[in-house]
């Protein structure tokens, strides 16, 4: 049994990166116990010019520190009888790829928009969350210029590893801007397998993410690395055969402690809608 709860978990594993985009694009790191704590930079040291024989002005990187927890997400999948019994059937495979749909989902919202309630602290949240690079002018339209303005409020270092993530029905109302020689500023992959571009940067799509409304943030823009995903070693599989006995069923657990937080918020910047009409 433990054999086949170790190739549910690889299997669920490879799955929950398909079914959320995210875990692709942010740093993965895998934790033992308890709350781990991350020193970070808050700010860093300068050099300064001195004459010959002058004295050295101090200048330290100032640190900090921010804590990655464990939250706990599960959900339940009854099986009846019939299919464990059919051979043809793989349940294992069944069980940690509809996990996975259930999990990557929820994570993929929380990751976003999480409130740190129970949850991790997305990357949208108002004060964890990643800061306001451009306010549109409009509550409920983008222009192109602004879309420029989102790019270079992000510093050049960021800049390389950047990426849009945003709405299907955001890609639809920026679809039909142009630059100044009429060209789409959208330019899908022409290649199967070829990433979607966005004035020549990655363009990633969520479900989870706004849609343009007033004071809205329908875009994040930036290196997503910089959003530390932490996954709680061994996840639990357990298999209920008698409660769902009564009606011809067998019942599977499953749950996971991850939890999920904006390491360097310079990293990532956000667009937002201007607040009223």
């Amino acid at each position: 049994a433990s054999d086949v709860y170790k190739r549910q978990e690889r299997t669920l594993v490879d799955a929950l990166q398909e079914e959320n985009r995210l875990r692709v694009l942010c740093k993965i790191i895998r934790t033992s116990s308890g709350d781990r704590k991350i020193p970070l930079v808050a700010s860093h040291g300068t050099a300064s010019w001195v004459e010959e024989e002058g004295t050295i002005p101090e200048s330290d990187d100032a640190f900090g520190q921010i804590t990655i927890g464990a939250h706990k997400i599960a959900s339940m999948i009854k099986v009846s009888d019939e299919l464990l019994q059919d051979s043809v059937f793989d349940v294992a495979s069944y069980i940690a790829t509809e996990f996975a749909r259930r999990v990557g989902d929820a994570e993929e919202a929380a990751f976003i928009s999480g409130d740190g309630s129970g949850k991790p602290y997305g990357m949208l949240h108002a004060t964890n969350g990643a800061a306001a690079g451009v306010t549109a002018a409009s509550a409920t339209a983008i222009t192109a210029d602004e879309l420029l303005d989102l790019i270079y409020s992000l510093r050049a270092p960021y800049r390389k590893r950047a990426v849009f993530l945003m709405h299907d029905s955001t890609i639809k109302a920026i679809r039909k801007l142009k630059d100044g020689n009429s060209q789409y500023l959208w330019q899908p992959g022409m290649k199967e397998g070829e990433p979607d571009r966005l004035l020549g940067y990655r363009l990633v799509t969520s479900t989870h993410m706004p849609v343009i409304a007033a004071a809205a943030k329908p875009i994040l823009f930036g290196d997503l690395t910089s959003y530390w995903i932490a996954d709680r070693e061994g996840r639990s599989m357990q298999r209920l055969n008698e409660l769902y006995a009564a009606t011809g069923q067998v019942g599977f657990l499953a749950s996971q402690r991850v939890d999920g937080k904006l390491i360097l918020p310079e990293a990532i910047k956000v667009l937002a809608q201007k607040a009223g009409a």
